[in-house]
């Protein structure tokens, strides 16, 4: 009986470990490099100027992130030229989903314009690492002399089908709260999109 409840005490804490893994408010995060939609690699401290960044896991075909993708757009002609520009990363398995190519994702941010880098995480280290788990999610993180701290980790707003139904922009409310001089009052919320779509493993 005490094999079996330590067992199943084991299996908790296993569970309970993988469903928070990654980066939480607080944590220091670590740099980076992916290729972005013009072939070259890009890092966090690529951006000299930057106080922080919006750093999105996003994709193609997910309809959340459709749903989102002018907000996307939105946040970073906000607030790039404060010092808080966006960085969007697809993480998710090409071979799957031939819609979050690398090629497509080329096609999707000359189609819609981006002004902001848009990464390949092909291997899926940095999702995994970060702790993304669904598209959108979104992790806001500020420059500490020479670190990158999470400030906010989540949803960008709440309604993922109507952006003028939104009444708490947890996103813009955070970069605005760090902008004056203030961490976000709400630095956590549960990111809402589809679940990344990760790679098969071998057998699978």
């Amino acid at each position: 009986m005490k094999n079996i409840l330590f067992s199943a005490a084991v299996l908790t804490v296993m569970a309970f470990t993988t469903a928070n893994s990654g980066y939480k408010p607080g944590d220091v995060v670590k740099d980076f490099k992916l290729v972005n939609i013009d072939g070259k690699k890009m890092s966090l401290a690529s951006n000299k100027s930057a106080k922080g960044y919006i750093v999105v896991f996003t994709c193609n075909h997910c309809p959340y992130s459709v749903a989102y993708e002018d907000r996307i757009i939105a946040l970073h002609n906000k607030y790039a030229s404060q010092g808080y520009p966006v960085v969007a990363i697809n993480p998710n398995d090409a071979v799957q989903y031939p819609d979050d190519s690398y090629p497509e994702m080329q096609k999707r941010a000359r189609d819609k314009a981006f002004t902001f880098p848009y990464l390949h995480d092909e291997s899926q280290a940095i999702a995994t690492q970060w702790g993304a788990e669904r598209t959108p999610h979104v992790y806001v993180v500020k420059k500490e002399k020479n670190t990158f701290v999470v400030k906010y980790v989540g949803a960008i707003d709440n309604n993922s089908e109507d952006a003028a139904s939104a009444d708490k922009k947890y996103v813009e409310d955070a970069v605005n709260a760090l902008l004056a001089g203030k961490d976000p009052e709400v630095n956590f919320t549960k990111a809402i999109g589809c679940r990344v779509k990760w790679k098969k493993k071998a057998g699978e």
